[in-house]
């Protein structure tokens, strides 16, 4: 994989990077990772794996295929089989968590997926509509959702720039505005960290671009860390604070996207036909 010296230039340009760290680090991370370790059966997926997320901040995931990216996300919902470590997420801790609190935790993470995961047949405004009930509070389904959270929807809509298609089925909407409407529906859920796996790994340049753009800002303005998992590895340089680097499970590279070193993100990419199974 080549990168070109000129996007390196190009983003360590103080002038161009955001730089949240020193202010941000003087609040309390809103994910504590250590020592994770993820494995099925005899297979370890995650080994001694260290993350934090600070708010406000976009922290971009990279990797090869089968490096755990997806696995270390789905560690932060109680959805991996955590072998060691510990994991914490908004305060709660991940290892130790019943049923019911697992519930709370998902409520606080919103989640924007590859493919979307809109209704089809549904309107663009049910869809995001949907997002609230992920949320914390309750929802009488009986009476239908109330006049606030129809207002909400619009504004968010309005956000990610879409309102116009609020009342267009999610079918008929192109891949970049589908993502939008899956933003918003994480956004409904009033979440305190957003998890976002390969999001544009299906829109053309440009349109990742935008969305990423939206997901950068979403975390400056509102405060919510936003991890995002990416292949492309100038999209990470042109969209983040930090990045984060798995190999063969194992974190190989971790720091300010300004100041990281392009042979270092290179080797994250080597051997990538050796992948294991268990990160799609």
């Amino acid at each position: 994989m080549t990168l070109s010296a000129p996007r390196l230039a190009r983003h360590a340009s103080p002038a161009e990077v955001r730089t949240p760290t020193a202010e941000l680090r003087q609040a309390l991370p809103l994910v504590t990772v250590r020592g994770l370790q993820v494995a099925y059966d005899e297979n370890t997926v995650l080994d001694g794996v260290d993350l934090d997320l600070f708010p406000g901040e976009m922290v971009a995931l990279l990797g090869a295929s089968g490096s755990g990216k997806s696995t270390l996300m789905r560690s932060l919902t109680g959805f991996a089989p955590i072998a060691a470590g510990s994991v914490r997420v908004a305060g709660h801790d991940v290892t130790n968590l019943g049923r019911g609190e697992l519930r709370t935790l998902r409520s606080e993470v919103g989640q924007v997926f590859q493919q979307f995961n809109l209704i089809p047949r549904l309107s663009v405004m049910t869809n995001v509509l949907t997002g609230a009930l992920h949320g914390a509070g309750p929802i009488n389904l009986a009476g239908g959702f109330s006049t606030a959270h129809r207002r909400r929807a619009l504004e968010l809509l309005d956000r990610v720039g879409i309102a116009h298609k609020a009342s267009a089925p999610a079918r008929s909407l192109s891949g970049g505005q589908k993502q939008r409407v899956a933003i918003a529906r994480a956004l409904m859920q009033q979440p305190k960290v957003i998890l976002a796996d390969e999001p544009v790994a299906s829109l053309d340049p440009k349109l990742a671009g935008s969305v990423l753009d939206l997901l950068r800002e979403i975390a400056t303005q509102d405060g919510i860390p936003v991890l995002v998992s990416l292949h492309v590895l100038p999209l990470a340089l042109a969209h983040s604070d930090r990045i984060v680097g798995l190999r063969h499970g194992e974190m190989l590279v971790s720091g300010m996207t300004s100041q990281l070193d392009a042979a270092a993100l290179e080797s994250l990419y080597d051997d990538e036909e050796h992948g294991d199974d268990h990160d799609h």
